[in-house]
């Protein structure tokens, strides 16, 4: 299944989805899944309502997590509340790319589609891999390995300019984490499958690998470790010390290790042989770390930096990434002197600790307080979980050593607890301070519940010891205070089965006798009197399983369609919080719509689907503040009929039957409705303002299809006809019934097979249309196709399978053939212009010499030339050719669009030096482009002859395209849209930091004839 990844254009036009026939589906399909997989048999010693007490949608939690009883308060609290943090992060992304664990709540600029960053993807998988439901870590693990997050991205110096992909932007153990993934829910098929991916993701490395050295070099900053003691030790603090460092070696050693792992569980020939390839480089890079990056001195792993260090001699100042080793077992045990440090008041022991650098390092806590974010002494959640995972691995997995205990531990999990707390409640940030009981960087809106770290998977494997095993059983070495008397750990999804681990001294508490007991799938399987490691025989069960659904109304971009509008907004709330794939009810970030402040007793919620689909299944969770917006007395909900009119679905049952506050209302609807709209209508007996934080509309697809349409997005132009193809295959017999879903006003003749289909197993079966879209459709707008393949059961649709891909409407000089301005920059028309200076940089000189318009720069310019001429009335688009680009960085970029003058204008770039194409609109002294949105950039790759437009449509609506060879590509859509004045004319701009850049030609093209 696809989403429409790039359908991303802010249609002006009322394009509403709707097929030949969208009515309401005449047959029964099946009933839908059930919302939340089911736990199975297991124990039930502890109290989950009193545990979830406080907590939102508590079906939710009771499906998913293992349950916790515990002595520390404080840790069993943080524990319930990680969990409810990581339900916060789970991002659902559209039917491409599925489920993703997002970092912050809101998006960033610089994650990848969708909202991913690799930084702490690591941790995501290492903490997810304990829930019930496999779909969320299935996406997650495939998105970055097969999805977007796989995907290219521009080598910049924000985004990381030494990778090519996004999956590389920061350092990230991917193999190691998926196999410790499939160590918890036994599903080596899924980790297996992803082998070629995994090598593909460990080969990528290559470029940072040193053959001489034997080891991977990073920068700091693309470690997630900005400013740290060892970037500050080289000119740029923020971008620079790239060195040799303990992280990406250790992860790189991790991963090896992992892929010869599934290599050798895989089994294929010459799989065994290619394992032991695996295994030798990670004894190279083992061998070589302790090499160079261990200082036997000072018995740690230190930074080396790459550049003007020919020695390869290491910092002096110990940083709290050298424990990473022992996180994937590379340390050796003669390495253990390291762990001193952990708890030496000089070295990284803290109150709130530990400290990301030494305490005697010069460098210590310095600018730390100057704004975020400072790896120079503060506390880091995401380096913390790496030192407590090492720190058990330790523990557990090492011959017993003199300098750390279970006791230190114990100390330092309570300690990373007592950390996250604000106001005297779980809370957790980005950085806290190491001595003061305060977050250090907590910015409003970006920081809460911040998702870069581990906590749960601490306690589990940690604390309690759950130690995931490849064979068929599990070690319990728990590492809690000989004080305790009692702690359990009830029903983890392991292997297929319930595990429930209880100890009891003396069986007072939980009364199921003394000692420590475990329980597989409710039974009693082992009981010992101590709390010593044992290895429990586990034999493997059936994983949890669940349909595979898509929520039809997701949009996390924000952008094209779905889109959602309403009656009427409170101006801090946004229609579009409701469909933007996440659904919690904090107020900071807000992801809600509200009617608060409305002057209207009863609003409405829609969202425009652009294309229709089939609605079975509606959910839609409501927002509660306890004050002036609260959950409603009623609802409707409804659809858009064929006619453009709305009226309530029909046949919906409701679970519950009135609404409820914290979980999800749903709406099953028997049968299926096909339409392109839903709209709820909430109210309350006194009229008071209601919110909605989500409002979805899963359909459960049938897995034996798989339908497809085509990967090129399907190019119109408006008013002509283009094919647009697709295909369908089962892998048992089946009759289906396609169909073919379009936005209202356009059409679509079936050229292919028409009416049901009996599919024949393993065999496609081509579909083709022929689809027109209106003559008066916008240039650059992006619509959404859809597929709909309905099964049939005995002629009765009783599920739906679709795909779905965004139609272009393309720009085509040919339908732009009235003259507006043509200067080939051969006459003298330079005075022509007006021209002012943009950026508070100075003009280039501007000459014009062998027919081309040369500005010429020693130092940093920038123009914005304004041609003489008005903009027409309707459609045009301004064509800019240019002939050479000055080399210089980095600003190497020219622009062109509308302006009024350098201070008001709505202008296309494109930077040469970078490769990238962004939008800078500002009017009346306000900025509303990329460095507002931070949509910044689309990957441009320029020839000489290739020339750039931006097309102007009568609605207001700017694009921005490439034309190479005869072929125009849709580059961006460039905000601004009401706020571009319609007397603002044709204009260009050029911007260098040296050298000489030369234009070609400049035409000013409006639509119709000649």
């Amino acid at each position: 299944m696809r989403s429409l990844r790039r359908l991303c254009t802010v249609l002006t036009t009322t394009l509403v989805a709707l097929s030949a026939a969208v009515v309401p589906a005449v047959a029964a399909q099946a009933g839908p899944p059930p919302v939340y997989p089911a736990v199975g048999p297991g124990t039930h010693l502890l109290d989950h309502p009193a545990k979830l007490a406080g907590l939102g949608d508590p079906g939710w939690y009771e499906a998913n997590i293992p349950f916790v009883d515990l002595p520390d308060k404080a840790i069993e609290d943080t524990y319930y509340y990680r969990w409810r943090t990581f339900k916060e992060a789970l991002k659902y992304t559209g039917p491409e790319d599925g489920w993703i664990v997002s970092e912050f709540l809101g998006p960033v600029g610089y994650s990848a589609p969708g909202g991913g960053i690799d930084a702490a993807a690591g941790h995501h998988l290492y903490e997810g891999r304990w829930l019930r439901d496999p779909r969320y870590l299935d996406d997650y693990v495939d998105y970055w390995l097969r999805g977007s997050g796989a995907g290219p991205k521009p080598a910049t110096d924000g985004l990381n300019e030494n990778t090519t992909d996004w999956a590389h932007e920061y350092s990230f153990w991917a193999a190691d984490a998926v196999l410790a993934r499939a160590s918890v829910d036994g599903r080596w098929d899924f980790a297996v499958d992803r082998l070629p991916e995994l090598q593909r993701q460990w080969a990528a490395w290559a470029p940072q690998f040193d053959p001489l050295l034997g080891l991977y070099w990073q920068v700091p900053v693309w470690d997630a470790m900005e400013y740290t003691a060892s970037s500050y030790q080289s000119p740029d603090p923020y971008h620079g010390g790239a060195g040799f460092r303990p992280t990406l070696n250790a992860y790189q050693y991790g991963d090896a290790q992992a892929i010869a792992n599934l290599l050798r569980r895989r089994g294929a020939p010459g799989d065994r042989q290619l394992a032991d390839s695996y295994d030798r480089d990670a004894r190279g890079l083992q061998a070589n770390q302790d090499r160079v990056l261990w200082d036997s001195g000072d018995a740690f792993y230190k930074h080396v930096m790459r550049d003007g260090n020919p020695a390869r001699t290491k910092i002096a100042d110990r940083e709290e990434m050298g424990f990473v080793p022992w996180y994937f077992h590379m340390a050796p045990a003669g390495a253990a002197a390291a762990w001193a440090q952990l708890t030496d008041p000089a070295g990284f022991a803290a109150p709130f600790g530990p400290t990301t650098v030494e305490r005697r390092s010069p460098w210590f806590m310095h600018d730390a307080a100057a704004g975020c974010c400072r790896w120079s002494g503060p506390s880091w959640p995401y380096a913390t979980s790496q030192t407590l995972t090492a720190l058990a691995n330790l523990l557990t997995d090492y011959p017993p050593q003199p300098y750390v205990s279970t006791q230190d531990y114990y100390a330092l999990l309570r300690g990373y607890a007592l950390t996250q707390r604000k106001n005297g409640v779980p809370y957790v940030a980005e950085a806290h301070h190491p001595d003061e009981d305060r977050w250090l960087y907590d910015s409003r809106g970006h920081s809460e519940d911040y998702n870069h770290s581990t906590f749960d998977d601490l306690v589990l494997s940690g604390l309690l010891g759950i130690r995931p095993q490849q064979g068929d059983h599990v070690r319990l070495a728990p590492l809690v205070p000989p004080a305790w008397d009692h702690f359990a750990v009830e029903n983890v999804p392991y292997h297929g089965r319930n595990l429930t681990v209880a100890w009891d001294r003396d069986g007072h508490v939980y009364r199921q006798g003394a000692g420590l007991s475990v329980w597989l799938d409710g039974k009693l399987v082992h009981r010992q009197a101590g709390l010593t490691a044992v290895d429990v025989p586990v034999r493997p069960g059936k994983a949890a399983a669940a349909d595979h659904s898509v929520d039809d109304l997701a949009n996390p971009a924000r952008t094209g369609y779905p889109a959602a509008s309403a009656s009427s907004t409170w101006p801090a709330d946004s229609p579009a919080n409701a469909i933007d794939g996440q659904d919690f009810d904090l107020d900071v970030p807000s992801t809600r719509w509200t009617s608060y402040g409305s002057p209207n007793r009863d609003d409405w919620l829609a969202v425009n689907l652009g294309a229709a689909t089939d609605v079975s299944d509606v959910r839609i969770s409501f927002y509660d503040d306890g004050g002036g917006v609260r959950t409603p007395d009623s609802f409707a909900l409804q659809y858009r009929a064929a006619d453009g009119t709305w009226a309530d679905l029909p046949g919906g049952q409701r679970d519950p039957a009135t609404p409820v506050r914290g979980r999800p209302n749903r709406v099953v609807v028997q049968p299926a409705v096909r339409t392109d709209g839903l709209r709820v209508r909430p109210s309350r007996v006194d009229g008071g303002a209601t919110g909605i934080t989500a409002v979805q509309a899963w359909r459960a697809e049938d897995d034996r299809l798989r339908v497809r349409l085509q990967d090129d997005p399907p190019r119109l132009r408006p008013g002509q006809t283009a094919e647009i193809t697709g295909s369908v295959r089962s892998a048992q017999p089946l009759t289906v019934r396609p169909a073919l879903t379009l936005p209202r006003g356009w059409t679509a003749q079936p050229v292919g097979p028409a009416g049901d289909l009996r599919l024949t197993p393993g065999r496609d079966v081509p579909l083709r249309w022929r689809v027109t879209a209106p003559a008066d459709t916008p240039v650059g707008t992006r619509a959404p196709v859809r597929l709909l393949v309905s099964t049939l059961d005995h002629g009765v649709p009783v599920r739906s399978t679709a795909d779905l891909v965004g139609a272009e409407v393309v720009f085509d000089p040919a339908d732009f053939a009235t003259p507006v301005w043509d200067d080939d920059f051969t006459g003298d028309r330079l005075n022509d212009y007006r021209v002012g200076p943009r950026f508070g940089e100075p003009v280039p000189a501007l000459s014009q010499a062998d027919g081309a318009l040369v500005a010429s720069a020693s130092r940093q310019s920038a123009a914005v030339l304004v041609a003489p001429v008005a903009a027409p009335a309707g459609d045009f688009a301004v064509v800019l050719e240019p002939r050479s680009f000055a080399g210089s960085a980095p600003e190497d970029s020219v622009l062109l669009g509308r302006a009024a003058g350098p201070d008001d204008l709505a202008l296309a770039w494109y930077n040469h030096h970078f490769g990238t194409s962004g939008a800078d609109v500002r009017a009346a002294g306000r900025d509303y482009g990329d460095d507002v949105t931070g949509g910044c950039c689309a990957a441009v790759e320029w020839s000489p002859g290739d020339r750039f437009a931006v097309v102007s449509d009568h609605r207001g609506g700017l694009t921005s395209w490439l034309g190479h060879q005869g072929r125009w590509q849709l580059l961006r859509t460039i905000p601004g849209g009401p706020v571009i004045g319609t007397g603002w004319s044709p204009a260009i701009g050029l911007r260098l930091t040296s050298g000489q850049l030369a234009l070609e030609r400049l035409t000013v093209v409006a639509r119709g004839p000649a």
